[in-house]
């Protein structure tokens, strides 16, 4: 339901307890007093049919027996109570209620079940059961069981655990950090992650949202409302559980790299979260993050008072992935009339014990201006010879000056070495980040750092369809059904083979044989030609051929075949005696001796769904443990920020006498099993090891592919985390008067369109679309118009193909559950009544019918004629708001098929 009655629950207009006490210590005695404590305004009323009253306070014997009708209702009953009270109150038309009980169960039919179908029967919102509560320091709202309420402030904090929301209230309350809210979701059987970062993303009060996470489980609305989220204001997220092992034995390598924690930290990275290990690093970065705008690039200049801290400030920032900024000459030469001779000459900037404001002020000023750094860190160690805090005090003055001139300034941090709090409140007035040591600064700068990488993720919008290679689908499936109706679990090299070609995916050839006989008719074309050949047990039963013996490499002669062919026969009987034994295969004997060996792989995730792995390859793979982690889809770009997380990106540069290897085979290769992953659900798990990269191209030496039926519509594309871009929808239209149209989805790199596009729409066209003037199309203004992702949401521009300028645009987002889109559609104004209307609402009917929507839903002003009316053409339901009289709900029932209206007037 996503931020649907919302309002109900952080701005409510009244509040009923239901089990307030009396009872010292009780639940409803406990939230009472917090709620009074923190200074609620609305009223409060109390239901509790044992008590007439509390402190003076008449009270209610239920829900229904109140005189009013209560926007938010915190529920302290016993558990087999709930369900009953929640269709009460959602009949009543309560908006919202935290449920802080513990103890309804998971799972059909129970308590819990039970609950959540009554609030949605009603569309009453529920927050827990089973949470610590909510807190709004804003509305003066602390309806939990902590000890002490937030300070207001702008972080927002969504935690899964009641226990780590309550110890970071009393945690940020000792450093004077307050919140626009705190949530904790416990069950989260109805508002969940996925709702609150909807809800916050759109609040302007709100900086940054915090969160806590143990588990993820509606994937794909998480992380659209993340991806959402990420994209006005940072995210940044603690998830316990690093070092959990895996829940299953994994059987391929690839499998064995995707831990349940390195796939959660790949989905992180995709959605644009900057991920952080600890509660300081969350706060930490919060502050960095709502003090700096985000700036591009890592080049770091570091400025101080002291050659020893600066020393360890550069090993930081190289341990930390950023990079040391070089002087420019001109940055040289006014630092050589500012500084006295005994200077670094070089970064860091050592400015002497005895440095002054004015040494202070000159170095910041000159590192500013200089083009080869990205961001400056100014440090002092406090001395005898100069005053700290006038010091500071030049910084804040050369950061503030810069701020009026210069447009964005760059990031500036500082680091004062035992400040007596008079340093940090200069810079704290000043909005520059402040921090204890050079660490905690450089990790912050990183910080700001990854943000900027994530938010340049998130706009890669990789294609359903690929653009740069040709698969044969209907081989490939054909191969699968074949493998899945003979009951297989694995294919063997034979079928893996015709799988990968159908892919362009090169890998190394394999011919079955049976006995030592066939071995060597298999083997005489390479050994003739004077290569060696390479034999491999063939079984479904092992998985793991070296486990058993079950290769045998380098083998020059036909009697050398046939005798291996028997011993690894012998071997594979004595080691496995249930296995079933085909036979062997024979694969030519690839020697590339500079050669990188690669692992690329496809997971399948329990909570993501398919995830692709790529690192450094070999027997050994688990134990170098060099693997990087994406979800599907890819791109070339994507594809190449994936090889570049890992170590053996660096080998596959040239050095020495080896060249580079193929790097645009790998991310080609990569992109390629990507969209494997989406065109075969039934591909569980997929192994290329080893890869075999050099300057003359990449290819698998060994594969293996595991396979499992799905049902219709069961995993298909569903089961990735993120919707590709839809290229199928992309249309050409020629118009009666020799216009030609290109009708597609929106893309993110669509923003300089809609600029453009802008000045065509009058004053009173943009009022009758957003409902209000107007001002400026700010970037955060149009990118929520063009980053979308697809599956939520959806949105069709109109592009001239002549021009290539944009004509309109038309768009809908579904409601949580799936069944309701609401819509909106914007024209140029000099374009109107020409039916580009009817066209881009006919493309908008026909995908809201495609992905099984119900209804078709919009608010339309009432003076907003030609829209009604063409709504009314369309078969839309037209009536007057209820909740607003100058607007009119208009409704379309896609429930039952029927043809779309012809368009009133030709296109064009």
């Amino acid at each position: 339901m996503s931020t649907y009655r919302l309002k109900s629950l952080f701005a409510p207009r009244s509040i009923a307890v239901v089990g307030a006490s009396p009872r010292e210590l009780s639940l409803g005695r406990v939230i009472l007093t917090n709620l009074h404590k923190a200074g609620y305004k609305g009223p409060i009323h109390l239901v509790n049919p044992r008590y007439p009253e509390i402190d003076g306070q008449p009270t209610f014997p239920s829900i229904e027996a109140l005189d009013s009708v209560p926007d938010l209702m915190i529920v302290t009953i016993p558990a087999a109570e709930v369900p009953g009270l929640i269709d009460s109150a959602g009949a009543l038309g309560v908006g919202a209620a935290i449920v802080i009980t513990a103890g309804l169960g998971h799972g059909p039919g129970s308590l819990s079940e039970q609950a959540r179908l009554a609030a949605r029967a009603h569309g009453l919102r529920m927050l827990g059961p089973n949470c610590l509560g909510l807190f709004v320091p804003g509305m003066g709202i602390n309806a939990s069981f902590t000890v002490n309420s937030p300070k207001v402030g702008d972080l927002a904090l969504i935690s899964q655990s009641g226990g780590v929301a309550a110890g970071l209230v009393e945690w940020a309350a000792s450093r004077s950090i307050g919140f626009t809210g705190i949530v904790s979701i416990g069950d989260a059987i109805d508002i969940d992650f996925g709702d609150l970062l909807d809800y916050y993303a759109l609040d302007h009060k709100t900086r940054a949202i915090l969160m806590y996470i143990e588990s993820v489980s509606d994937v794909r609305k998480f992380m659209s409302a993340a991806r959402a989220a990420a994209r006005v204001k940072p995210v940044i997220v603690v998830k316990s559980g690093r070092h959990q092992q895996a829940a299953r034995a994994a059987a391929t390598h690839t499998g064995a790299l995707a831990g349940v924690d390195a796939v959660y930290d790949a989905a992180f990275r995709r959605a644009g979260l900057l991920r952080v290990l600890d509660l300081d690093e969350l706060f930490a970065a919060a502050e960095t993050l709502g003090r700096l705008s985000p700036s591009e690039g890592k080049r770091l200049a570091i400025m101080t008072n002291a050659g020893g801290i600066g020393v360890l400030a550069v090993d930081c920032v190289i341990d930390l992935g950023g990079m040391l900024a070089s002087l420019s000459a001109e940055a040289v030469a006014e630092l050589n009339a500012a500084l006295p001779p005994t200077w670094s000459k070089a970064n860091p900037v050592d400015i002497i014990g005895d440095a002054d404001a004015n040494r202070y002020s000159a170095t910041l000023r000159a590192l500013l201006n200089d083009p080869e750094n990205d961001a400056v860190l100014a440090m002092n160690v406090p001395t005898a010879l100069a005053s700290a805090e006038e010091c500071a005090e030049a910084v804040v003055g050369i950061v503030e000056e810069e701020r009026a001139g210069r447009l964005p300034l760059k990031p500036v941090l500082a680091v004062w070495i035992g400040d007596d709090g008079r340093a940090a409140k200069a810079f704290d007035d000043a909005s520059i980040p402040y921090y204890g040591s050079e660490t905690d600064a450089i990790r912050g700068f990183m910080h700001l750092v990854r943000y900027v990488e994530a938010k340049h993720d998130l706009m890669e919008a990789p294609p359903s369809v690929p653009t740069q290679f040709v698969s044969d689908t209907d081989t490939a499936r054909q191969v699968i059904a074949e493998a899945i109706a003979a009951g297989k679990t694995w294919l063997d090299p034979l079928e893996v083979n015709r799988l990968l070609h159908a892919y362009g995916i090169p890998v190394a050839s394999a011919t079955l044989a049976r006995n030592g006989k066939e071995a060597v008719a298999a083997a005489r074309p390479f050994l003739e030609q004077g290569q060696a050949v390479v034999l491999k047990i063939l079984s479904p039963d092992i998985v793991h051929k070296s486990d058993v013996g079950g290769v045998r490499l380098n083998l020059v002669s036909e009697k050398a075949v046939e005798i291996e062919t028997e011993n690894i026969l012998n071997r594979a009987r004595e080691a496995r005696p249930q296995a079933r034994l085909t036979g062997v295969t024979v694969h030519p004997m690839l020697v590339r001796p500079k050669a990188r060996e690669l692992i690329i792989g496809i997971a399948d995730d329990e909570t993501f769904g398919p995830v692709i792995v790529f690192g450094r390859g070999g027997t050994a793979v688990e134990v170098i443990d060099d693997k990087a982690l994406a979800l599907p889809p890819l791109d070339l770009k994507l594809a190449g920020d994936l090889i570049d997380r890992t170590r053996v990106s660096r080998l596959l540069k040239a050095y020495r006498n080896v060249p580079a290897a193929d790097r645009q085979g790998i991310e080609l290769m990569l992109v390629k099993i990507a969209q494997l992953a989406a065109d075969l659900p039934e591909v569980r798990e997929l192994d290329l090891n080893p890869i075999l990269a050099d300057e003359t191209g990449v290819i698998a030496v060994d594969a293996r592919v595991a396979v499992t039926p799905v049902e219709k519509g069961g995993r298909a594309r569903t089961r990735f985390a993120i919707k590709p871009y839809p290229r199928e929808w992309e249309r050409q239209i020629d118009c009666w008067n020799g216009m030609r149209l290109t009708v597609r989805p929106v893309r993110p790199e669509d923003e300089g369109l809609y600029r453009e596009f802008f000045p065509h729409v009058t004053e009173d066209d943009l009022r009758l679309r957003f409902f209000a003037p107007v001002k400026e199309f700010s970037q955060t203004f149009i990118a929520r118009l063009t980053q979308i992702d697809y599956a939520r949401a959806m949105a069709f521009i109109a592009i001239d193909d002549a021009s290539g300028q944009m004509l309109g645009a038309v768009r809908i987002h579904t409601d949580a559950n799936h069944d309701k889109g609401e819509y909106a559609i914007l024209l140029r104004s000099d374009l109107k009544g020409r039916g580009l209307g009817w066209l881009l609402m006919q493309t908008m009917i026909e995908y809201a019918r495609s992905v099984g929507l119900q209804m078709i839903e919009g608010q339309v002003l009432h003076e907003n004629t030609t829209m009604l009316k063409m709504c009314a053409e369309l078969g839309f339901k037209v009536e007057a708001d209820p909740e607003n009289r100058g607007m009119r709900h208009v409704a379309l029932d896609l429930s039952t098929e029927r043809p779309l209206a012809p368009a009133a007037e030709p296109v064009g």
